[in-house]
């Protein structure tokens, strides 16, 4: 697939650079060399990419990137300027564009490595866009967001294993998204038409489970007012998922291995065995076989649900699928609360990968809630939007993961670095460019292409 750049300037040898640094490859370069021009290109085409000059014969690119904007709200674009101030870096950057360049430019490493990430952030929105017109074809098929080969392999484990009615364990901490495993399961099975029943054997006492599982004829205990069907009689023809099945008693887990082996049960205060057919699901964010080995799960209960397993990885072991998730996250807070189109500006998209993500993928979705909720205007939306301004300290920005490519890691630690710097010569530029023993200009144009934009 050819991916198409749009590049508005008026100066030859910038069209010759960037011409000469886009050679090879599918990509496919169209110049403008003024608005008019570039708006014509603009409305014939779509563009993956438009690196927009400042200042241009007829008009200057802020004004032109927010028509393109009205007209295609995810439009990614890099503005380009040889007069550079900071003020105009600020305002680039809450208007939503990817990043703001100074010319000429210093780098041209740093240049490409601006582009391509610009280039990743557009193909992970035709990604949303292409999933979301799935989802509208498929509503009963829930959204699993990845990009990553892990993620990639598990859902082809999942693909080949949910229409062959085999019980399947699925594990993973909390807040990876287990749930929505075991419902794209259930959607791809023979039994999507039938139930699907969630429930969380932690949340509930011993009794409890046992009677919300088994269900009981009325007058069976103190309170059974009347006669209920319990969740292995409604699963009948469905799914069973039981979410922390490492927390069921000893006892609850003798009479699942009896009913899973018999496949029928009796509610409680009864002896009629009824039929029980229902798929089932188990989730733990235990290492189940651990809890085997530590005498806490049943091993016989353990081979019968472990006929297939899903791993299902923590966010931080796969950071490809950040900003996808982020991105799928952003427009259905935007749908769901009526908001203006509002993008990830480039600080936000570096702590974004930057995160522990101790709480998974259930914590960027609240952290991207959060920043649609306070984001104000419609601005692109900054760190301190999505709550993570405090949450990287100087020593984690300087320890780049290891499984990242060279090109990012170093990205990385030279974000963190520049980062430190001006906390270290607050409001200094000056300062900071001697203490780094470089240009008060090489500074700059560092901080514009990590996305280190200091406020004016």
């Amino acid at each position: 697939m050819v991916t198409k750049i749009l590049l508005i300037d008026d100066d030859p040898y910038t069209q010759n650079l960037v011409a000469g640094l886009l050679r090879g490859g599918c990509r496919e370069l169209q110049c403008a060399l003024n608005v008019a021009q570039a708006r014509q290109l603009f409305r014939a085409s779509d563009f993956n990419l438009a690196i927009v000059d400042q200042r241009l014969p007829d008009g200057n690119g802020f004004d032109l990137f927010a028509d393109m904007r009205r007209e295609r709200p995810h439009q990614m674009a890099i503005l380009i300027t040889g007069y550079a101030e900071v003020r105009d870096a600020v305002r680039a950057v809450r208007a939503g564009l990817f990043d703001y360049l100074t010319k000429p430019f210093a780098n041209l490493e740093e240049l490409e490595a601006v582009i391509d990430k610009a280039l990743e952030m557009d193909r992970a929105y035709r990604e949303i866009a292409t999933l979301q017109e799935t989802l509208k074809a498929r509503a009963d098929i829930p959204a699993l967001i990845g990009r990553s080969a892990v993620i990639e392999k598990l859902l082809q484990t999942l693909r080949q294993a949910a229409p062959l009615d085999t019980t399947i364990l699925i594990e993973g901490e909390s807040g990876t998204g287990k749930e929505l495993f075991a419902q794209q399961i259930h959607a791809l099975s023979r039994r999507a038409q039938g139930p699907m029943l969630e429930l969380n054997c932690g949340a509930l006492s011993e009794s409890l489970l046992e009677t919300t599982l088994f269900g009981y004829e009325k007058g069976a205990f103190t309170g059974a007012g009347k006669t209920t069907a319990g969740y292995f009689e409604e699963a009948n023809g469905g799914t069973l998922l039981l979410d922390e099945v490492t927390d069921m008693s000893p006892k609850l887990q003798a009479s699942l291995l009896r009913v899973l082996q018999e496949h029928t049960f009796a509610r409680l205060g009864s002896t009629v065995q009824r039929p029980s057919d229902f798929r089932l699901i188990c989730a733990t964010n235990k290492p189940l076989q651990d809890e085997v080995q530590a005498g806490h799960f049943r091993a016989d209960l353990y081979y019968r649900i472990n006929v297939v397993k899903l791993q299902v990885p923590p966010l931080r072991q796969r950071p490809d699928d950040i900003m996808p998730l982020a991105l799928f996250f952003l427009d259905h807070f935007i749908r769901k609360f009526g908001k203006q189109a509002s993008a990830f500006s480039p600080q936000a998209i570096a702590a974004l990968e930057m995160a522990p993500w101790h709480g998974n993928v259930r914590e960027l979705k609240h952290a991207v809630e959060r920043a649609v909720v306070v984001n104000v205007g419609g601005k692109a939306i900054t760190p301190e939007d999505l709550g993570l301004h405090n949450r990287t300290t100087a020593t984690s920005l300087l320890a780049p993961r290891a499984c990242l490519p060279l090109r990012d890691a170093r990205e990385q630690f030279e974000r963190g670095y520049f980062t430190a710097l001006l906390k270290t010569a607050p409001g200094n530029l000056s300062e900071a460019a001697r203490l780094a023993g470089i240009s008060r200009q090489s500074l700059y144009s560092n901080l514009n292409r990590l996305g280190v934009v200091t406020e004016p």
